[in-house]
């Protein structure tokens, strides 16, 4: 173990110190049975241990900015340095401040309502949901709350296809709506055969993700909505993968009602961790009424989201948003037909902005996550493993359109090379990764009994 690779604690020795404040004029009074028997447990260490550690931290993990980060699903796609650059200027507002001085926070808003309307074909968009599942949740809501206004309150089924991101049914549940799977063709498109029989006067809506979870558009879309619409159901977009349509396809041009888009994830800014996250919920004319008011939650909503996501959009104009989702498309079918002749895969068909193989074609006892693995000790994050489930060894690629065509390269001839070891030496891949900090942790230990603080014992 280097020196830094240490835990903070055991860089700790008594008296060191990473700063110097003056002693208060008074002391802390008591505060009843709130005031500690005992002092903090915190390291002491010098501030170049505390800069040294926690950058070398920052160096042991993988992030956009060290390499290629082909994660499908979600776009984790790389973010503009102008977006923090401009964030940076609002580092001093202040959520209490008076609305007199924040107009200017107003008027991103209203930009971004009508910028993502415009993008999206909807009519209007609330920005109070914090994250893409809490609008799906909020677009759920509206489509209830719609039909309740109309005094049909038997609609409380939504239909899903079993190729949906794996938060539709669980937003549904929470909403209270019953889940209706249907079937995708061996295609991996919706089959409107099987869709025909679901519907019905206890149908509230479809959620639909188009490009689906297996990056093919749902061609028969209109006829979807068609149906839908007329059993007196709504359709609501899932926009995780609304990233290939930017400028070319509109949903609310599809027949959608109701969507939600995720702007730190579709429009650059960063995320991962946790958040904080942003997933606006646009409607059509007819559901408008049922926003709720105000449009954007309390102290600016999550405003550093919203201000990235308005960089990015400005940055690119009307032309380069449509380019952006081509060039997306373009990488990810270079990468698929590229790779065919030694991955499975399990669609022949040309894909939108990412594709699934089905694990190796001679895979010789190395599994999917063995790939993964692997791909870490070449520089390259591993795609997402094992989504969607339609596949027993499921490995979804997602490359986004700020890769160049070199970055590609060298991603497939690793790729290339990891089959040609799966051949030969099975077992290398197996206990890879070999040249990162740790190698395979025990996750489900790790899981089950995750370990919170230090202890000294």
């Amino acid at each position: 173990m280097r020196y830094y690779d240490k835990l903070i604690f055991e860089l700790s020795r008594p008296g060191r110190s990473a700063f110097s404040l003056p002693r208060p004029e008074k002391d802390i009074p008591a505060c009843g049975n709130i005031w500690r028997e005992s002092a903090l447990d915190l390291p002491e260490v010098s501030e170049p241990d505390v800069v040294r550690h926690y950058t070398n931290l920052s160096q042991m993990n993988f992030g956009v900015d060290t390499g290629f980060y082909p994660l499908g699903s979600c776009t984790m796609k790389y973010n503009p340095k102008i977006n923090e650059e401009i964030v940076s200027m609002f580092g001093g507002l202040h959520p209490l401040q008076p609305a007199s001085t924040t107009q200017g926070v107003r008027d991103i808003y209203s930009f971004m309502d009508k910028a993502l309307a415009e993008i999206t074909g909807m009519k209007h968009f609330t920005f109070l949901p914090c994250a893409g599942a809490h609008g799906e949740l909020t677009g759920l809501m509206l489509i209830r709350e719609y039909h309740m206004s109309r005094g049909d309150s038997a609609r409380t089924k939504i239909i899903v296809p079993d190729s949906a991101h794996g938060t539709n049914p669980a937003s549904a549940a929470v909403c209270g709506l019953d889940v209706v799977v249907v079937k995708s063709r061996p295609d991996g498109l919706v089959d409107i055969e099987a869709l025909k029989p679901l519907l019905g006067p206890d149908i509230a809506g479809i959620m639909l993700t188009n490009p689906n979870t297996l990056g093919l558009f749902e061609k028969d879309i209109k006829q979807i909505a068609e149906l839908v619409h007329g059993c007196g159901g709504l359709l609501y977009y899932d926009g995780a993968n609304m990233n290939p349509l930017m400028g070319v396809v509109r949903p609310g041009d599809m027949g959608f009602d109701v969507m939600h888009l995720n702007l730190h994830k579709t429009f650059s800014t960063p995320h991962g961790g946790g958040g904080p996250g942003s997933g606006p919920v646009g409607v059509c004319e007819r559901l408008v009424p049922f926003l709720e008011k105000p449009r954007v939650s309390g102290f600016h909503g999550n405003f550093g989201v919203i201000l990235r996501a308005c960089a990015y959009i400005l940055s690119l104009g009307r032309e380069n948003v449509k380019l952006a989702g081509r060039l997306s498309t373009l990488a990810a079918n270079y990468i698929k037909e590229s790779l065919k002749d030694c991955f499975k895969l399990p669609i022949e068909s040309v894909c939108k902005h990412e594709f699934v193989f089905d694990g190796l074609l001679e895979p010789n006892g190395v599994t999917t996550l063995d790939v993964a693995k692997r791909l870490l000790d070449y520089g390259f994050h591993a795609p997402t493993i094992y989504f969607p489930l339609l596949f027993h060894e499921a490995l979804m690629i997602e490359p986004t359109e700020t890769e160049s065509l070199q970055t590609l390269d060298a991603f497939i001839e690793v790729m290339h090379k990891i089959a040609a070891e799966a051949a030969g030496d099975p077992e290398l891949l197996k206990s890879a990764p070999h040249d990162t900090p740790i190698s395979r942790p025990d996750e489900t230990t790790a899981a089950r009994q995750p370990i919170l603080k230090y202890s000294k014992v």
